[in-house]
């Protein structure tokens, strides 16, 4: 018997969530689970604060909707120049298109790169270039230039075919990791010699999200890739949906390589999950190019710039500051980031876990069947769904993906717990994951 709520798998028994408090979920049944994964890399500043309550009800009793074709509103202006400071000098005469998440955010992108080679005069640019085993999004535009085999595969036939180069992925890497970066890069290079009078933008996440597991690109790749693409007259974008906002222990990822790129995608951590919020950052050179061009942008959502999301955004971005929280998170010299790094290593005792790797606060641990030979599970295990069971029993919310080698193979759980989490929390929380871990591995080795 279920009701008649369409969740994601009937397949599955969810637990009622009833209240969060802190790094904690609490279910209806009394049960409490410390939220490793941030409830998918989006809560970075803990759950219930009420803070941001008072925020999003003070904004209520003002105003809670008008339509973007018809007004502005001063927290919408607000809010704007509040995210382009946040983003950098490099945005400085920019401006920001809000929305209510990642895949929009990156639909906006897709399509504002578009329009601004058409408004420069390079119309035949058509096509984008993105990266394999990448995610960038559940609608139509974000899947066309998506990597998830899982995710995209019975959608194909209806979605564009873009180019795609490879991901770099230290522990795989496709190189042997010499002069990995320049190769890599080398493969923009490539294709944007074959391609790149009709090429629009070139997507990618500077720190991989689900689909790869918080895989770290080595030293000069993006700075590289970047330069590759200035050269063909192709736009940057960088989607940070999972990765801006502080997670990595920069306010944008990008910035550990010091990339400007031409527009930034960000959301999940932009609200911290207290409201549906994305962005999209555009830089001076794009916005110039539209207001003194056609002056329009041929784009918009109902409920792009909805004031109650941008009060919670508001709230949200004023703890992430007045707590220092970015900086806490750093993985060289913040306290938080550098407990979870430390931690984390832990899990290479494990004869299961194969890499433990990532910034800040978004980590991947992949699993393999054999260590000295990088041998993944058996899909049909599904050992990354059995361990995030295993470590939910024991308290410990964490998020597994599967197909990270070629969509198919390969095990992973994605890690990325609000920035308030203390030391001895994500010590506890490592020891319950490794217990599971082991657990399971032991179970799939003694059918």
């Amino acid at each position: 018997m279920h009701s008649g709520l369409l969740t994601r798998s009937f397949r599955k028994t969810y637990p009622v969530a009833i209240r969060g408090q802190g790094v904690w979920i609490y279910d209806a049944d009394g049960n409490r689970y410390l939220d490793f994964a941030g409830s998918a890399a989006v809560n970075f500043i803990g759950h219930g604060d009420q803070r941001i309550g008072a925020a999003v009800t003070e904004q209520l009793k003002q105003l809670e909707f008008v339509h973007s074709s018809q007004f502005v509103t001063p927290i919408a202006r607000q809010f704007a120049d509040e995210v382009l400071a946040f983003a950098g000098p490099d945005f400085s005469g920019g401006a920001v298109f809000f929305v209510t998440g990642g895949s929009e955010a990156v639909e906006t992108a897709l399509k504002l790169a578009r329009q601004y080679q058409v408004e420069v005069g390079q119309p035949q640019r058509t096509n984008l270039l993105s990266r394999k085993q990448a995610y960038h999004g559940a609608t139509f535009g974000a899947m066309a230039v998506s990597g998830n085999r899982k995710r995209k595969q019975i959608y194909e036939p209806l979605l564009r075919q873009f180019e795609q180069v490879n991901t770099p992925y230290c522990y795989r890497c496709a190189y042997g990791c010499i002069d990995c970066a320049g190769k890599y890069a080398t493969e923009v290079e490539d294709t944007l010699s074959r391609k790149g009078n009709d090429t629009a933008a070139f997507i990618f996440e500077p720190v991989s999200g689900a689909t790869l597991g918080a895989a770290v690109p080595p030293d000069r790749y993006l700075q590289l890739a970047a330069l590759t693409c200035r050269a063909h007259g192709v736009l940057v974008i960088a989607d940070e949906v999972m990765s801006g906002f502080g997670r990595t222990g920069r306010n944008f990822a990008v910035e550990h390589w010091s990339v400007a790129p031409d527009i930034i995608t960000c959301a999940k951590g932009i609200a911290s999950g207290y409201a549906p919020l994305g962005a999209v950052i555009a830089n001076k050179k794009v916005v110039d190019a539209i207001s003194g061009g056609s002056g329009s942008l041929v784009h918009g959502f109902t409920y792009n710039a909805h004031p109650i999301s941008l009060a919670a955004g508001q709230a949200v971005l004023a703890i992430i500051r007045k707590q220092n929280l970015v900086c806490c998170v750093d993985s060289s010299e913040g306290e938080t980031g550098k407990a979870m790094k430390t931690q984390l290593q832990r899990l290479l005792e494990c004869a299961a876990v194969g890499d433990v790797r990532g910034l800040g606060l978004l980590w991947g641990v992949e699993f393999v069947s054999d260590k000295q030979a990088k041998a993944p599970f058996a899909p049909s295990l599904q050992f990354s769904a059995r361990v995030a069971s295993a470590a939910a029993k024991r308290g410990v919310m964490t998020y597994p993906m599967q197909g990270c080698i070629d969509g198919e193979l390969g095990d992973h759980l994605l890690l990325a717990p609000p920035a308030i989490i203390t030391s001895d929390e994500i010590a506890w929380a490592v020891d319950q994951l490794s217990a599971a871990v082991n657990e399971i591995h032991y179970e799939v080795s003694h059918p």
